[in-house]
């Protein structure tokens, strides 16, 4: 017997209110400052220092000096939930994301005139989600935390004086905890909700390739993919509060198959002059691959089986999305340049399938930044990120023990990334 009751409870990779990220879905943006100026509108065809490791690996053989680039982003988040209601007592404060840091780092050095070899470390998906105790959709999602780390070691060919390709093995490491609640006061011995609590864990492996292009004298093209990565989650279901004659209270093990989805990022750079660089790109994702999850719970009691609890399931039904982004940087001078971008990314879910851990709509970010290279050797960047998505819509069903909740969201964040570069 399968049961819908957790409802998201166990999607540890695929839930939460992600717009502490600048990417739609549970995607994050933030692995490069210098690319973050311009909206990542050339991240496929530039490689402005080593952050081309995620970008585009195979611009890594644009890059003639031994270099060590890394910083982080601090993502300022808030989702302002207007119009709720809920046969459920409670509150709907909203801003149950907190400020969050994401942290790159990369390093990269040539090995002839040929082959350059890199390093990379950095977050390509990631949300914290932390609703107040009392809110009424806690019976659909009260906290989630889910963070995957990847490690790249890359190395890049230069085929010719025009095309460069370039490959990485990715090393990924998700860790994720949700909770959420129960209504079971009602039933005999029950006093207050039942607690959920859900961890888990997997290193998996996938791999980024990309090739870049010198079209013409000043124009450049770039293509990079990257690939899916399945994951095999081990960890443990922990039930407390729960009313004794449903004998659940305990922990259990839980095992979940997720595949988190390939992507695809191309795009153009033409320097018009010394002094103006243009910047066009689209990614594609395959977010469909987020049809459904499944969480088997072993050794949950008879009753517990009974109930449901012994296989969790719940449809998703994501779809594909094209996003796309534009962007210009203007050469100040020989130290400073000057960037800024805006990007459209539409969001991965409708109306029929957003919850309170995914309240997401489709969403539009602009962004400024500058660049200062006091000397050959030392770049110093910075951006900054303002995002706003369109007013969504969360409508969710009721059930014995999950309340409905239905609500307005208006979501938006502010993001401002550093990131210091060194060459040897």
């Amino acid at each position: 017997m399968k049961t819908t009751w957790l409802k998201t409870t166990l999607a540890l990779t695929i839930s939460a209110a992600s717009a502490q990220a600048l990417a739609n879905g549970i995607a994050i943006n933030e692995q490069s400052a210098s690319g973050a100026g311009t909206a990542y509108a050339g991240r496929a065809s530039s490689a402005l220092d080593a952050s081309t490791i995620y970008g585009n690996p195979a611009g890594l053989s644009k890059l003639k000096r031994t270099e060590v680039s890394g910083g982080a982003a601090v993502v300022s988040a808030k989702d302002d939930i207007s119009d709720a209601h809920s046969t459920a007592q409670g509150t709907s404060k909203g801003d149950s994301v907190p400020l969050a840091g994401v942290p790159f780092g990369y390093i990269s050095t040539p090995i002839n005139d040929d082959f350059t070899f890199g390093v990379g470390m950095y977050v390509p998906y990631g949300i914290i989600n932390d609703y107040e105790n009392s809110f009424q959709g806690s019976y659909h999602g009260s906290y989630s935390k889910v963070q995957v780390i990847t490690l790249q070691p890359t190395i890049a060919y230069k085929i010719n004086d025009k095309v460069s390709v370039g490959f990485g093995p990715t090393i990924n490491r998700l860790d994720g905890q949700l909770q959420n609640n129960l209504a079971t006061n009602g039933i005999a011995g029950g006093q207050g909700d039942t607690k959920i609590d859900i961890k888990g864990n997997d290193t998996a492996l996938g791999y980024n390739i990309g090739v870049m292009v010198d079209l013409a004298e000043g124009t450049t093209w770039g293509l990079a993919y990257h690939s899916k990565v399945d994951y095999h989650l081990d960890g443990h279901t922990k039930v407390s509060n729960a009313p004794g004659a449903l004998g659940l209270n305990g922990t259990y093990d839980a095992k979940l198959d997720i595949t988190l989805p390939e992507s695809v990022d191309t795009s153009f750079t033409h320097k018009f002059d010394d002094k103006w660089t243009g910047y066009v790109g689209a990614v594609w994702t395959r977010w469909s691959r987020l049809k459904a999850i499944e969480v088997q719970n072993s050794g949950v009691p008879a009753l517990g089986q009974a109930l449901g609890f012994g296989t969790i399931g719940e449809e998703m039904k994501w779809h594909d999305t094209w996003s796309g982004s534009v962007g210009a940087s203007y050469q100040l001078n020989q130290e400073w340049v000057l960037r800024t971008g805006f990007a459209y990314d539409p969001s991965p879910t409708t109306n029929d399938h957003r919850t309170v851990r995914i309240p997401v709509g489709d969403r539009k970010i602009v962004t400024f930044g500058a660049g200062w290279s006091p000397n050959p050797d030392l770049t110093v960047d910075v951006a900054y990120a303002y995002l706003w998505e369109n007013t969504t819509s969360v409508n969710q069903e009721g059930s014995a023990l999950q309340p409905a909740y239905s609500a307005k969201y208006d979501n938006s964040a502010n993001g401002l990334t550093a990131q210091v570069t060194y060459r040897f």
